[in-house]
């Protein structure tokens, strides 16, 4: 059976939904969850009826979210050390934490090390599309800087989960720069393209609008442009979602049949850019299965993440990045 640790403590919003997404996830998977932090607070979550499902390891230090990831490494009584710990000693087949970030990839980078032949890990996250899927952008956070070749193992790092984890047969990987044509970019996104041109799944460069066209399935970047592109993102959604609603409440709606559609397409436009969809970003690169959720994360986000971890598992994606990239 599968085995996920997950770090009870490190969520904004103290262990509760992060126990109750535990719990909401027991009853759709067969999986061994293993909650790491203060078990006289997490035990208080626990209904009763499943308490003989999920195993305990104890934790009453956790890496505060204004702390230096970097303190992470000299903390070893922590929750997110020692659910790390867990997968490098083959403990636990994943890790899902929603606490401090920075320690999280700081110490599955370290501890946990990096697939045997990639340079540095990425962090992958999912971009809705009008298409109703999601297309995998990476990297959004874990390197600043990135060269060529770091780049190119980032696509074919994507390639293999969107195909794996995503369902996407053949997934069109694009090279995110300021414009189509094979000309256009900077040194990097240059050299990079001319190492991927001879890839099959290679669409090619591809702007920041066509993402949410569906265009390609695969989206490469470094971790500083990433970044912005989330959460630019993150907030054009949010910032467009309360225009409407302002503007629908100013105009008033002329009847019943007009308020439920508006309703259904706000519904549907919160679904579409909700992270608790899905959950939280794998860590890809790294030499185990490692999901970041955000620190908001609520019962449904840490559900998914569950969901995900069970997915990135079950594909055997660690194993298959290694032998991409071993074969290339």
């Amino acid at each position: 059976m599968i085995k996920v640790a997950i770090d009870a403590m490190g969520g904004d919003f103290g262990p509760k939904p992060i126990i109750e997404g535990v719990v909401e996830a027991l009853k759709y998977e067969q999986f061994e969850p293993i909650l790491v932090g203060d078990e006289s607070e997490i035990v208080k979550y626990i209904p009763k009826h499943f308490r003989d499902k999920i195993s305990l390891i104890n934790s009453t230090d956790y890496i505060r979210m204004d702390e230096h990831a970097t303190d992470a490494l000299k903390r070893k009584e922590s929750s997110i050390y020692k659910a790390i710990e867990l997968v490098r000693q083959k403990q636990a087949d994943a890790v899902v934490s929603a606490g401090h970030s920075g320690a999280t990839m700081s110490l599955a980078t370290l501890r946990v090390g990096r697939i045997r032949g990639i340079k540095r890990p990425a962090i992958a996250t999912f971009m809705p599309t009008i298409k109703k899927e999601y297309a995998i952008v990476l990297d959004v956070g874990a390197n600043v800087d990135s060269d060529s070749e770091n780049l190119y193992q980032f696509a074919l790092m994507g390639e293999i989960y969107s195909k794996e984890v995503l369902n996407h047969t053949n997934p069109r990987i694009g090279l995110l720069s300021n414009g189509e044509e094979d000309v256009k970019g900077n040194a990097v996104t240059k050299e990079t393209f001319q190492k991927l041109k001879d890839n099959p799944h290679f669409y090619g460069n591809v702007e920041g609008n066509d993402i949410f066209k569906g265009v390609v399935d695969v989206v490469v970047c470094d971790g500083f442009v990433g970044n912005i592109l989330l959460k630019t993102s993150e907030g054009v959604a949010d910032t467009i979602v309360t225009m409407i609603k302002e503007e629908v409440r100013k105009s008033g709606l002329i009847s019943k049949v007009g308020a439920l559609l508006m309703r259904r397409v706000f519904k549907a436009l919160k679904k579409s850019i909700d992270y608790a969809e899905y959950g939280g970003a794998p860590l890809l690169g790294v030499n185990g299965c490692v999901i970041i959720s955000h620190g908001k994360s609520n019962s449904k986000a840490i559900k998914n993440a569950v969901f995900q971890a069970i997915n990135y598992t079950k594909a055997d994606i660690t194993s298959k990045i290694e032998t991409k990239i071993k074969g290339r």
